[in-house]
């Protein structure tokens, strides 16, 4: 075997576990989950690939080739989907796959394709794949149809900054329309944000300032915060924050243990996380925001 071969490197995350647990209740939830977790394990099998472990209520896998990640990941959200529709809340996961040379040790993968895997967990919403540009330059040419870039992320110890890409995954039969809406799924969730005991909505189309001036969306009663900071706006179906300000903006996913800071710069956000104009998001001050995905409501 080659010191460092070339694997694609698999993740998938059952998102906002928490409140399927507080609805349903730990039995229940359980259930659900491990057999949600269970439909994923038969996917990754069904391409040829091995579960590497289990965190928390998600999975590492590694597959040999990109095109198995690809069609096990879209075989993935489409058991998610079925699974339970119409559920409250509703049982979603996000997945996201890259595919470059790997470290083995034992069963286990470390390495720079993992950790760029790892760090699209932390951007991904849910009942979306992600990927990376280089990634896609490595798949089949029908493949690649399905996905399409969406924006440069930077990623701590790299020079260059990582484009993420997009997999369609509802088929190729529907793979022109949904390019072309900006994403049928992610149209489907709003994002919710708290500060100073209220709460702001930003729809798909929508957007909303922050800052310190009265003229703003949202008004930060900091001194950190500049007169308009921050921008929040949805853009090919996803949620992202540009930075206007002169001290930063701090943005921090959960579960991911490295914040980012943007200086003029723009992010997407994830699931839900904190937003900190001007200082730490980690430290959840008095003028740190929440925000999180809501699942819009039917008509």
């Amino acid at each position: 075997m080659a010191q460092n071969p070339r694997r694609a490197v698999l993740f998938a995350d059952v998102c906002d576990s928490t409140a399927i647990y507080e609805s349903l209740g730990d039995t229940k939830a359980l259930a659900l989950i491990n057999r949600l977790l269970g439909h994923l394990d038969k996917k990754v099998a069904e391409y040829s690939g091995t579960v590497v472990k289990r965190l928390g209520d998600g999975m590492v896998c590694q597959f040999s080739a990109p095109d198995a990640a690809l069609r096990a990941a879209c075989e993935m959200q489409t058991a998610a989907f079925d699974l339970a529709p119409g559920s409250t809340p509703k049982l979603a996961i996000k997945v996201v796959f890259t595919y470059g040379p790997v470290i083995m040790e034992g069963a286990d993968v470390f390495g720079d394709t993992v950790n760029v895997a790892a760090r699209l967990v932390a951007v991904a919403n849910p009942e979306q794949v992600l990927t990376t540009q280089q990634t896609v330059d490595s798949l089949a040419p029908e493949l690649r149809a399905r996905c399409r870039p969406l924006y440069p992320m930077k990623i701590r110890g790299k020079a260059d900054a990582v484009m993420v890409c997009d997999v369609v995954w509802r088929g190729a039969d529907d793979l022109t329309e949904t390019v072309l809406r900006g994403g049928d799924v992610a149209s489907q969730w709003n994002l919710k944000l708290a500060y100073g005991g209220s709460m702001f909505m930003v729809e798909p189309a929508g957007s909303l300032r922050l800052g310190r001036d009265k003229g703003n969306d949202v008004v930060i009663a900091s001194t950190r915060a500049s007169r308009v900071h921050a921008r929040i706006f949805g853009r090919l179906g996803n949620f992202v924050i540009a930075d206007q300000s002169s001290n930063g903006t701090f943005v921090l996913i959960d579960g991911s243990s490295r914040e980012m800071v943007l200086r003029r710069e723009e992010a997407v956000l994830g699931e839900r996380g904190w937003i900190g104009l001007g200082e730490s998001a980690a430290m959840h001050g008095d003028h740190v925001l929440r925000f999180r995905l809501e699942r819009q409501k039917s008509q």
